[in-house]
């Protein structure tokens, strides 16, 4: 098993490499990167910036004036060459693509992710910053969301066709159909002083003086951040996993193998949990890594915004918009490094629930 996670292990590089290359190619040579977003801007704000300093005083419209008679602003009559060379060169449009894509390689093999092209910031301290809120959220939304889901899926298929499995359906049914976000500002309204109680906070990761408090008081107010934002996401998370645990022992349980135990005089709790529960495990922890990844990015952006958390979902989607390579890129990075070692975790954790299944052993076959 140990040479299968080493083999492993050294996939994740080409795995990484291919992704990283396919998105470079794709990003760059698509219209309206960055360079064009700062043409554009200087040229629709041209008129309005010369009227803003025209009425500021004849010194600084004198000066606006020699600003743009240096070829460093045009406003709506375009750019200078000079100055559009200038722009390119300061996003590093100025040298081949070729050449962009061996130093973006060199630079992340080294985890240095360079400065943002439109914020005063390296990218790597931008991550840095974000990267508690994103794992708060997954971490916990993850945990909680199997944590319910499992025995709940179990209860209903061991009670199937009762009124529990029936009541507990149609709750999971709603709760799915409710958005994430919307949920999100019922629970502002209700208990983080919209209309009602002011129980829990309504921004950030921790209270002002979170650093001079006691470590145990520290974990409080963490924790109690964490409530709403870890509600609002796992809302709508309870159903899909609910049904495939109550699916996956359903089906187990109809096979001939559990007869042959009850057959033996095993107790109901032993049959369910010394011989089924492993097999039907088995499917939903294949989809653990997957849950992880959705949770710590695609589906924490709109609570990220509502809650005030700068997180990765919120700030990759603002490189998105923004066209800042280099935070897209480095956010893509973590994100694809994540999901791939989650996925070995994935595959090692069913080997432990489950040591028929030796990875190792087919990937010699």
């Amino acid at each position: 098993m140990l040479r299968y996670t080493l083999r492993r292990l050294l996939l994740v590089l080409p795995t990484l490499l291919g992704i990283l290359t396919i998105n470079f190619f794709m990003v760059q040579t698509a219209p309206g990167g960055p360079v064009e977003q700062f043409i554009a801007t200087l040229e629709g704000s041209g008129s309005a910036f010369m009227e803003r300093v025209g009425t500021a005083g004849p010194d600084v419209a004198a000066s606006a004036m020699q600003f743009e008679g240096e070829g460093l602003y045009s406003g709506a009559r375009g750019l200078n060459p000079k100055t559009l060379e200038a722009v390119r060169k300061l996003y590093g449009f100025d040298k081949p693509i070729l050449t962009r894509y061996v130093d973006m390689l060199r630079d992340f093999l080294c985890f240095d992710f360079g400065k943002s092209l439109f914020k005063a910031d390296r990218v790597s301290d931008l991550l840095i910053n974000s990267l508690p809120v994103s794992i708060s959220i997954g971490v916990w939304s993850t945990l909680l969301i199997y944590m319910v889901s499992i025995p709940l899926g179990i209860a209903r298929a061991v009670r199937r066709g009762s009124t529990f499995d029936f009541a507990t359906g149609a709750v999971l049914v709603t709760a799915s159909a409710i958005p994430g976000f919307l949920f999100a500002v019922l629970l502002i309204v209700l208990f983080a002083g919209g209309s009602y109680w002011q129980i829990f906070p309504l921004r950030g990761l921790h209270s002002l003086g979170y650093e001079s408090m006691p470590f145990w008081q520290q974990a409080l107010d963490y924790m109690h951040h964490m409530v709403l934002p870890v509600i609002s996401m796992t809302i709508g998370g309870f159903a899909a996993l609910t049904m495939l645990t109550r699916n996956s022992f359903l089906d187990e349980l109809s096979k001939q193998y559990v007869e042959t135990a009850r057959s033996k005089g095993l107790s109901e709790r032993s049959v369910l949990y010394g011989h089924v529960f492993r097999n039907a495990m088995l499917i939903v922890i294949a989809g653990l890594p997957g849950t992880f990844v959705r949770m710590f990015f695609a589906g924490s952006l709109l609570i990220e915004t509502i809650f005030s958390l700068n997180g990765l979902g919120l700030l990759g989607f603002e490189a998105a918009m923004q066209r800042d390579y280099p935070v897209m890129f480095a956010t893509l990075y973590i994100f694809t490094l994540i999901g791939l070692v989650t996925s070995i975790i994935g595959d090692l954790t069913m080997t432990k629930v489950d040591p028929r299944i030796d990875f190792a052993g087919r990937s010699k076959a």
